[in-house]
């Protein structure tokens, strides 16, 4: 397989790279200063010509372009961002394959959405804990950032919903309670249409300070600059849960390094989506199972 590989220099990219080439593959690194030329704040012309030469696209940016699904042609593409508005522009976009939401959340939690989803229509809460403990890159900060003061797009339920200002106190699957905030992850938006799940996300740190750092921020948007002077604090513990409110059926997976295991991930979405035979828009759950992202998480 060769994948052309977007934001290759990254934290995700890097273990994106590695995890593919130890199983063989071929990856062209693609940017404005490599090889292969390819800048993603212009014109897309020279990612159309380098996608025709490549099984898999893969773009680990943060860059959010929807016309990189149109752009890529009839090559799969594969797309870690957790924006939920851009995914739903990238869905309409999509010419051929797109894999949205590769990743932990969404990505591994679409998949535990899935798994404990029993009837059209349930309700499913996630849990989402990543690590204050580990240093992550621009993009991610910078999503962060995007979520004060702004509002979960397309909520399930009716009304404005702002992000991190709603709460609730929930039992992780490490059997500590702690407070998870209210964010727009957005598995409500891979998952919605016609008898899908009804799905709310909750975020919060592996450190009770840093959250509620992070509700204070919600409440007082001006204060926004200031998450990008927060020194790492805390472990590097990650976990994703999600639990029928239903039936009480829960699932959950957990791990250290949330730039690792989004990379390993990454790379078996693309391992799947180079083989997929369809067309259009899909999630994780639509390439692997459960079993098989947990798998590779535990090699």
């Amino acid at each position: 397989m060769k994948a052309l590989l977007l934001g290759g220099r990254g934290a995700v990219g890097t273990v994106v790279r590695r995890e593919l080439e130890r199983s063989g593959h071929s990856v062209t690194v693609a940017s404005r200063s490599s090889d292969t030329p390819v800048d993603l704040h212009g014109d897309l012309d020279t990612l159309s010509e380098s996608a025709i030469d490549h099984d898999v696209v893969i773009n680990t940016s943060g860059v959010e372009r929807a016309d990189l699904a149109t752009a890529v042609g009839d090559t799969p593409l594969v797309d870690i961002s957790a924006t939920g508005s851009y995914l739903a522009d990238l869905r309409r976009s999509a010419v051929g394959l797109v894999v949205l939401g590769a990743g932990l959340a969404p990505g591994l939690s679409t998949l535990l959405v899935s798994d404990v989803v029993d009837a059209p229509g349930d309700a499913v809460d996630v849990f989402v804990m990543l690590g204050a403990g580990e240093k992550h890159g621009a993009a991610a900060v910078e999503w962060t950032e995007g979520l004060i003061g702004s509002d979960v797009f397309a909520p399930p339920e009716s009304g404005r919903v702002i992000n991190l200002r709603e709460s609730v106190r929930a039992t992780g699957p490490d059997g500590v309670m702690r407070r998870y905030l209210r964010a727009d992850f957005p598995d409500h938006v891979l998952l919605s249409g016609d008898g899908g799940p009804t799905v709310r996300t909750y975020f919060t740190l592996t450190s009770a300070p840093m959250t509620s750092s992070l509700a204070l921020v919600a409440r007082i948007p001006v204060l926004r600059p200031t998450l990008r002077w927060v020194p790492p604090i805390g472990s590097d513990r990650w976990h994703v849960a999600a639990r029928n409110r239903r039936t009480g059926t829960e699932r959950s997976a957990s791990g250290a390094g949330q730039s690792e295991a989004t990379g390993v991930l990454t790379a078996l979405a693309a391992e799947r989506a180079a083989v997929h035979s369809g067309h259009g828009a899909v999630t994780m759950a639509d390439v692997m199972t459960l079993s098989e992202a947990t798998a590779a998480l535990n090699a």
